[in-house]
C-alpha cells in the first residue's frame, strides 16, 4: 500500500534530531505494510481518522482508496488539541 506523506509533516521531520526522524520514518514505512504494523488505533469522533504512536510522537494518518495519507506528525501533548479536529487533507 503506498504511503503518503501531507507537505506539513514532512517539514516537521525535517528539523527533528535523527534518532526520532529514524523512528518516525521507519512506522510510516510499516503503514505502507499489508496489515499495517504499529500501535494503531481509531481517533475518538473524528470519522476515519487514526492515530499510529511513536514514543512520544503521534502520526496521525486517513485510509484512502489509493494508500495512507499522513497529515500530522506531532508530539504527543499537541496531536491532540482542536486545530486537528475536522481538518481534512
Amino acid at each position: 500500500m503506498e504511503v503518503l506523506v501531507h507537505p506539513e509533516p514532512s517539514k516537521y521531520l525535517r528539523r527533528l534530531n535523527e534518532p526520532d526522524k529514524g523512528r518516525i520514518k521507519k512506522a510510516v514505512k510499516g503503514l505502507g505494510e499489508e496489515p499495517p504494523e504499529g500501535d494503531i488505533k481509531p481517533l475518538a469522533g473524528q470519522g476515519g481518522i487514526f492515530r499510529l504512536a511513536v514514543g512520544g510522537y503521534r502520526i496521525l494518518f486517513r485510509r484512502r482508496e489509493t494508500g495512507i495519507l499522513v497529515t500530522h506528525v506531532e508530539p504527543r501533548g499537541q496531536a491532540y488539541g482542536k486545530k486537528n479536529r475536522g481538518r481534512k487533507r
